[in-house]
């Protein structure tokens, strides 16, 4: 089946807007419990599709469990040489590791061992044509990764990193109340 159908049926079966929601001006995600109406920028509307290709790939969901599977894989592919847009993976792992460690470590494990759909610089088009088995063959990497030292020593890198993104709206709010009380 081409990445085309599958992308269709995943945002039907997980209730996405066609296409992603590159057509609305507000995207939704469900944060703290609370639902959260973001503004969609242009560069999320340019790249969505390749984060949900990353799910259909993996077989993920759009819950927190799956997003945190995906936001995992997507820091160890390199998600970093995509900026801005590795911001909202970043935050995304911040949060993820407060109620779904395991699956971050589980994508990162997985993403390790695969190119990110981001590195392919296939166009939308021809990446839309293709079948699932073809895309799926030219992320896997020839030579496998273990999970050594220096994996964990970039995992615990990038969990820091992604911590430090995630909480620092808290951090300068804490700050700000402590020095007017102080």
């Amino acid at each position: 089946m081409t990445i085309e159908n599958l992308l269709s049926d995943f945002y039907k079966k997980n209730g996405i807007p066609r296409q992603g929601g590159i057509h609305e001006d507000r995207f939704q995600i469900k944060a703290f419990g609370i639902n959260l109406r973001l503004p969609n920028p242009k560069l999320r509307k340019k790249v969505i599709h390749l984060h949900d290709i990353e799910h259909i790939l993996n077989n993920c969901d759009t819950s927190w469990k799956g997003e945190a599977f995906i936001a995992g894989c997507e820091i160890a592919t390199g998600i970093w040489k995509h900026f801005p847009i590795c911001l909202f993976t970043y935050w995304t792992v911040g949060y993820s590791l407060w109620i779904h460690p395991k699956a971050v470590f589980q994508g990162f494990k997985k993403g390790r061992n695969h190119k990110g759909v981001f590195d392919l610089k296939i166009n939308k088009n021809t990446l839309m044509k293709m079948e699932f088995e073809d895309v799926s063959t030219i992320i896997q990497k020839e030579q496998k990764t273990q999970m050594g030292v220096l994996q964990w020593v970039y995992f615990l890198l990038w969990m820091l990193i992604s911590e430090i993104f995630f909480l620092f709206p808290f951090l300068l709010l804490l700050f700000g109340v402590w020095s007017v009380i102080k």
